[in-house]
């Protein structure tokens, strides 16, 4: 991923896209920045209240209000998808035959609930997406060695279908266990038929870099990074 600005993160080959606009924000993008940003590319900006659900929101037109849900797709030109975090998991999809777009929130909630397939399936039902010449990029989001959870998460992972090597053991620590995000979505998107080389990751974990936004780390900390995409 290549750096724009020292405002956001973007992916190559999705930047080589000239329908396409995106980005992984990072803790120094205020609001008022990301706001401005849209109005400068024409842009409306659809931002969700978010609740850890698998809900998804197909888009043809830009909403009243804020839809309450975790993901939202669309094909219309001129809508910006807007996902928020300091720690969950933000993930595009791309359909560019279709010129289809996806912005997918996953957090420990959203993918044991496997929302990132259903965005996939709806893309499918919507615009005639196929899984194999779909395009996904993986945001910024604590990394598996910092992402300690319980015993009951896991067993939760487990119930959903997910493989036991999304977890890595917390040493010293009885009931604890340590969550690989990236990894569990990955995985959701191949048992899909995405190609592997079609899955890029940014690899960065924000509990760890000092800019990005990371709950965990400063849970008094209300901000939270503007990650988009949308066709223009």
């Amino acid at each position: 991923m290549s750096e724009e600005v020292l405002a956001f993160l973007t992916v190559p080959r999705l930047a080589e896209m000239g329908w396409l606009v995106h980005g992984f924000g990072n803790a120094g993008w205020s609001e008022a920045g990301f706001l401005d940003f849209a109005a400068s590319k024409g842009l409306r900006p659809v931002i969700m209240r978010q609740a850890h659900s698998n809900v998804i929101h197909r888009l043809e037109a830009a909403p009243a209000g804020k839809p309450e849900g975790d993901a939202l797709v669309t094909n219309v030109p001129g809508l910006l998808l807007v996902v928020r975090t300091a720690d969950c998991l933000p993930v595009f999809l791309v359909d560019e035959k279709n010129r289809a777009v996806a912005a997918v929130h996953c957090g420990w909630r959203g993918t044991q609930k496997r929302i990132l397939e259903k965005a996939v399936l709806a893309m499918g039902r919507s615009y005639g997406t196929r899984p194999a010449g779909l395009l996904a990029a993986l945001g910024p989001c604590i990394g598996p060695a910092c992402y300690e959870v319980g015993a009951e998460v896991k067993a939760g992972f487990a119930a959903a279908g997910f493989p036991d090597d999304v977890f890595g053991p917390v040493t010293g620590r009885s009931g604890k266990h340590l969550l690989d995000l990236p990894r569990a979505n990955a995985w959701l998107l191949g048992e899909l038929g995405l190609k592997a080389s079609n899955v890029c990751s940014a690899g960065a974990c924000t509990h760890c870099d000092a800019g990005l936004l990371s709950f965990r780390r400063n849970p008094g900390e209300p901000g939270r990074m503007y990650n988009f995409i949308g066709i223009i």
